[in-house]
């Protein structure tokens, strides 16, 4: 029996990079479209939805980052997983990209090793729903626009960091991030702090779930690292 490759829509315009995707990406069995402009690339996921979309953030008449937020306004591409990659590595730039649904981050330069396992995690993933500027997954909604989270119908107040942390995970449900990749993605590459300082976080949005449902989708990777769970298994508990 034949399978089908998974399908891949490179938007990028810099030739050199276009050449090293589409080889390596024909070379680990994926099948490769490519566009070179913004607009047109957007019209390409519209016309015959890919199965992943690899989107640089750079691009002539239509950014990576309003391709991206158009993506997930339509039904027929609301759910394909989209990587950025882009020269930008500054904590706002990863923020507003995964803000805007975007399912992964990657910098230029990157390891093509790295980028081909994080598009095979982003094809196994389920995805997060996105519906009128609101995300949700299980029972937690987060309203992206006003900064607002409901559990179970019931608000939840959380701090700015706290906020950006369960976006983040939210973003990728099921997918396990460690400390360092949370402390990278939410408080910047660049910043000094201990990994503890994000098990103390997740600490804060449990207890401010702790009233709800909610608390039992943030999972525990002992040694590793947290995921926040698409479904809640009867009888759940978490790890403190």
């Amino acid at each position: 029996m034949s399978v089908i490759a998974p399908r891949i829509l490179v938007i990028e315009d810099e030739p050199s990079q276009v050449e090293i995707l589409r080889f390596n990406l024909h070379q680990t069995g994926f099948e490769v479209q490519v566009e070179m402009d913004g607009e047109e690339g957007l019209q390409a996921a519209y016309e015959d939805p890919p199965d992943l979309i690899l989107l640089d953030w750079m691009l002539p008449n239509l950014s990576g980052v309003e391709i991206c937020r158009r993506l997930r306004r339509n039904p027929q591409t609301r759910e394909i997983p989209v990587i950025l990659l882009t020269a930008r590595s500054e904590e706002r730039d990863k923020i507003r990209g995964l803000d805007i649904g975007a399912d992964d981050y990657i910098t230029k330069p990157y390891s093509i090793k790295e980028l081909i396992a994080r598009i095979r995690s982003a094809l196994r993933r389920p995805m997060a729903s996105i519906v009128d500027h609101k995300l949700i997954v299980g029972v937690i909604e987060v309203d992206l626009e006003k900064h607002k989270v409901v559990s179970e119908g019931v608000a939840i107040d959380l701090g700015p960091i706290e906020f950006r942390l369960l976006v983040t995970m939210m973003q990728s449900p099921e997918r396990v991030f460690s400390r360092e990749q949370l402390l990278d993605l939410v408080w910047g590459i660049s910043a000094e702090l201990e990994t503890r300082t994000v098990d103390v976080h997740i600490g804060r949005i449990r207890q401010a779930l702790a009233v709800t449902k909610g608390k039992d989708q943030i999972r525990t990777v002992r040694g590793f690292g947290y995921a926040v769970n698409c479904h809640i298994p009867p009888g759940s508990k978490v790890f403190s």
